[in-house]
């Protein structure tokens, strides 16, 4: 049952979204074009800093809020939604492991929309053995100098401060530190923009270090202290993606749905075919499924619990569902599903990568089985 708050947030980003997201969808997904005027919209509305706290510019609102503005974002632009998501991120490790003085002078620009954040962990060879990262930060007088590469990093080129993740010690977690780099600083370039199946309006580039210098103030907390802060910034990160996930598989269900009422053969709507029935029940049966999963994730955590287990069924579920319902959806529309004259095509696209960010869904299923072990040893 959703808050008053959230009945009215909802309500807010559907009519945000049918003004100024759909009109411009498919082109935009077309050529790839991210509208950072539109990002600062969001921001206006409140929306770039849900979950931070009001000091730093934020809406000081809950986990269950931030999921329910990510899934309305992500039933007309999972792109949106992700950026959203990612900045949140980055600002949730600020205010959860900078100090006084990082928080004010980076949050604000963040949490207004301004500015977007972005999280730098994986590599070429370091994807879901993140502790494998090869970058490395030499200390050296007054700071650091960061040597190395990014793969796959969201709103890559787009984003102002970064969240880097790079080695200053032994091998291992334990030689993982997590620094604050921004944009524009020298030794600090950007590689290919990654061409990719879906997420097309929301960019995804190499970052490129060389002998980039960072400042002592910008390291986060301590030295060894990175791997920590990523793995509790991954945590918060299923919860979010499970919401994009359950917002895109809703909008795609409802698209199948309406065209099925429509859409006749043999002289009756397609909708009356029970196969096609069958198929929406177990559709709208599994995005109820993830959604409370999402939920209770989401609350778990609002209330101080934390629930690793519960969290990547949700991730892993969630993002299961909608890859399967945006193909059912496709399947229902038949030959025009398959086109970009409805938008379902997109929605199919969208939901693969969702199966792969914030760790696979095969790692999920790792950390549920560590969890049964725990639980049951």
């Amino acid at each position: 049952m959703l808050s008053e708050l959230q009945l009215e947030l909802s309500s807010q980003i559907q009519r945000f979204c049918a003004d100024k997201i759909e009109p411009f969808m498919e082109e935009d997904d077309k050529n790839e074009h991210f509208r950072m005027d539109l990002f600062k919209e969001i921001g206006a509305l409140g929306l770039a800093g849900v979950t931070l706290p009001e000091e730093y510019g934020g809406a000081a609102l809950s986990y269950q809020d931030l999921c329910i503005v990510l899934s309305e974002l992500a039933k007309s632009s999972v792109s949106y939604a992700v950026t959203v998501s990612v900045s949140t991120m980055t600002q949730s490790i600020l205010n959860e492991f900078g100090n006084e003085e990082q928080k004010k002078k980076f949050l604000p620009a963040l949490t207004s929309g301004e500015e977007i954040g972005a999280f730098a962990l994986s590599e070429s060879h370091s994807g879901s053995d993140a502790a494998a990262l090869k970058t490395t930060a030499k200390k050296v007088e007054g700071g650091y100098l960061l040597n190395g590469t990014k793969m796959w990093i969201t709103s890559g080129g787009i984003a102002k401060t970064y969240i880097v993740m790079a080695r200053t010690g032994v091998e291992g977690h334990k030689g993982i530190s997590a620094f604050i780099v921004r944009d524009g600083i020298e030794g600090f370039s950007f590689g290919k923009k990654e061409t990719k199946m879906g997420w097309k309006v929301s960019p995804t580039r190499e970052l490129v270090f060389e002998n980039c210098f960072v400042p002592e103030e910008n390291l986060l907390k301590e030295e060894g202290f990175g791997f920590k802060i990523a793995l509790s910034a991954l945590d918060k990160g299923r919860i979010t993606i499970g919401s994009i996930a359950v917002g895109l598989a809703q909008r795609a269900l409802d698209e199948a749905v309406k065209y099925s009422l429509e859409r006749k053969q043999f002289k009756q709507p397609i909708f009356e075919f029970q196969g096609l029935q069958f198929m929406m029940a177990d559709m709208a049966t599994d995005i109820e499924c993830s959604r409370l999963l999402v939920e209770e994730a989401a609350r778990n955590y609002d209330e101080g619990r934390k629930n690793q287990k519960i969290a990547c069924m949700a991730k892993l579920k969630s993002t299961d569902t909608a890859m399967k319902v945006t193909t059912d959806a496709v399947q229902i529309l038949g030959g025009v599903g398959y086109t970009s004259e409805y938008p379902t095509e997109r929605f199919m696209r969208d939901a693969k990568v969702l199966q792969i960010v914030e760790g696979t869904n095969q790692i999920q299923k790792v950390v549920i089985g560590r969890c049964l072990k725990n639980e049951y040893s």
